[in-house]
């Protein structure tokens, strides 16, 4: 679902900017480094909530509604990422064809970064949303499913 997202913004920027590449602003590179943030944000919230669902010593149980809640994070953030990741890719796929030039070798470059930050961001959400899902019962009856 998240890859088919990404390559339908990644259509959609692209075609959008055959029209359009020369009359929009240079990408920004402050992208890159916010995306990374994010996903650096999100791989150690999910770590410290593994952490803390599991009990481990030192760490303090965590409440059910916030475990509710940051699934609502990685999950908006997964698609989210995976909308953004399209529209950077588009960009970079359209700036490829123009590598000659100053600007659109600026913008590849920037998008590309973008696009990979993106990624990694997906990444950190789908580990934080796995890190939020409650561990199996060792006492528990054992699936008779074989």
């Amino acid at each position: 679902m998240l890859a088919g997202l990404t390559v339908v913004f990644a259509i959609l920027t692209w075609a959008l900017l055959q029209r359009v590449y020369q009359f929009i602003p240079a990408v920004p590179w402050t992208a890159i480094p916010t995306v990374l943030l994010l996903a650096l944000g999100e791989a150690h919230t999910g770590w410290m909530t593994r952490a803390r669902i599991r009990r481990k010593p030192g760490t303090k149980p965590v409440e059910p509604l916030a475990v509710a809640r940051l699934v609502a994070l990685a999950k908006a953030s997964a698609y989210g990422g995976a909308v953004f990741a399209g529209v950077f890719a588009g960009f970079a796929f359209y700036a490829a064809g123009l590598l000659d030039q100053d600007t659109p070798r600026r913008d590849f470059f920037i998008a590309g970064g973008s696009f990979l930050g993106c990624v990694a961001l997906v990444c950190a959400a789908l580990y934080l949303e796995h890190c939020c899902r409650v561990p199996e019962d060792p006492d528990a009856a054992p699936d008779r499913r074989g």
